[in-house]
């Protein structure tokens, strides 16, 4: 399973967002390119503890959403919905200028790889979440999104 405790892994994300243009044509969801880079960017700052967000109520246990979602080797579904502190037009980060973007999503990526104290911050869907949980997810979050424009 991919992670991006995996130097090679991290390396190929990187390469993907950098991949990336203004031009890159959406092939699911509402978002536009600028703002998937923002959402990116914004979802890697909540286990950083920069972004504040609440549990969301679940109807099923939290475990069995988290193991599905990470340990499953299906791809995560098309146009979930996501919550508003990482939703561009809702609470989220606002596109600005796209090379500051992606430039900004860069470094919170090695920032978030980098980081000691992820295990503290739980994840709205999953609960409690270690830092190889946040590795996998942080992975699988960005392939989901750079699947969506291609990359």
């Amino acid at each position: 399973m991919k992670t991006l405790a995996s130097s090679e892994t991290r390396t190929e994300i990187e390469q993907r967002i950098a991949a990336v243009t203004p031009a890159s044509a959406r092939q699911w969801g509402a978002m536009s390119v600028g703002g998937m880079l923002c959402h990116l960017d914004d979802s890697y700052r909540i286990p950083l503890g920069e972004v504040a967000i609440a549990p969301v109520k679940v109807p099923i246990p939290r475990s069995l959403i988290k193991y599905t979602a990470l340990r499953s080797p299906l791809q995560w579904p098309k146009n979930l919905r996501s919550l508003p502190a990482v939703i561009q037009w809702v609470g989220g980060t606002p596109p600005g200028t796209f090379a500051d973007d992606q430039a900004r999503l860069l470094g919170t990526l090695q920032r978030f790889c980098a980081c000691t104290t992820m295990g503290e911050v739980g994840h709205a869907f999953f609960g409690r979440m270690s830092a190889a949980d946040w590795m996998r997810w942080g992975y699988l979050h960005a392939d989901h999104h750079l699947r969506q424009f291609s990359a």
